[in-house]
């Protein structure tokens, strides 16, 4: 186990933050964690992964944890499990080496095994509930692990059941993904492609990758749009009808537009990024005027991804 006090948060946000944390401890097993959970039982605690889902206000006053565990284990031929500090891209590239497919159009996305399960993140069409099995945590108030199927996730959009009846109750500490054999190697490497294209590179730019989440309205709304914007692209969705919100931002114009030290990515409009020493003032103001114009044009309602702290 590690611990540091006033320790800078700066390695660990992708935004390039310097926020300050009270206490941070890394565990490397989940005896330590138990341990840590006990010892500071009642105190502020956020558990963080790569911090690439986060934006920092101000210096945390309270215990930052991070996962130190960071192996993953063939259960059986179909299934990995995969500890909650481990790089999710890293196990992607592990099991595309070892020749096994299903995960590869995640690739690229940052963060960590315990933030996909949380989060439910995803890319090109695939989410992560989608090869989840199940997922182990721990009670934050009792120490007892507990183990959750798929279902009991409650997986939506982005969403979890840990976002929200059970945000702060449990910590993941490993996820079960079913896999299987078969060669994901030239996929993993357009995904990596294009993704590189479009996104700022995490370490060269400071961002937290998609900073809005895509807005789902009903079927009535998108038609009356659509007569408005004939090129409008939509999907149907039991959710209700999915559109862009980089294409909403964009047709409002923010595309490369800045505000103070934060900016709106040239190249893919749903990402802010911290351009030129930007202040956490400076991400929240552009985020919430490119919210409000998108509201005042299509009447459209978007909300961050990202989690302010």
């Amino acid at each position: 186990m590690s611990t540091k006090e006033n320790i800078s948060l700066l390695p660990y946000n992708t935004f390039g933050l310097d926020a300050k944390a009270r206490l941070f401890i890394e565990y490397y097993s989940l005896d330590e964690l138990r341990q840590v959970l006990k010892e500071h039982k009642g105190e502020q605690i956020l558990h963080i992964g790569q911090g690439s889902n986060l934006l920092f206000t101000r210096d945390f006053n309270g215990i930052i944890l991070h996962s130190g565990m960071a192996r993953a284990r063939f259960i059986d031929d179909e299934t990995v499990e995969a500890q909650n500090g481990l790089r999710l891209d890293d196990l992607i590239a592990q099991l595309t080496d070892m020749a096994y497919c299903g995960m590869e159009k995640l690739s690229l996305i940052p963060g960590e095994v315990g933030a996909s399960a949380v989060q439910n993140v995803g890319a090109y069409g695939v989410e992560a509930k989608d090869v989840i099995e199940r997922v182990y945590t721990m009670d934050v108030e009792t120490q007892e692990e507990r183990v959750f199927s798929n279902e009991e996730c409650k997986f939506g959009y982005r969403d979890s059941i840990f976002k929200h009846e059970l945000k702060g109750k449990y910590i993941v500490t490993s996820v079960v993904y079913k896999v299987k054999p078969g060669e994901a190697s030239k996929t993993r490497e357009e995904i990596i492609q294009t993704r590189m294209a479009k996104l700022p590179t995490v370490g060269e730019v400071g961002s937290a990758g998609s900073f809005f989440m895509n807005p789902f309205i009903p079927e009535e709304q998108a038609n009356e749009l659509l007569k408005l914007y004939p090129d409008m692209p939509n999907f149907s969705s039991p959710q209700g009808v999915k559109i862009p919100a980089a294409w909403l931002i964009e047709q409002c114009g923010w595309k490369g537009k800045t505000l103070g030290g934060a900016q709106v990515w040239p190249k893919q409009p749903l990402v802010i990024v911290n351009a030129n020493h930007a202040t956490p003032e400076d991400i929240i103001a552009l985020a919430a005027q490119v919210s409000a114009s998108v509201k005042e044009k299509f009447n459209i309602d978007i909300h961050p991804e990202v989690n302010y702290i």
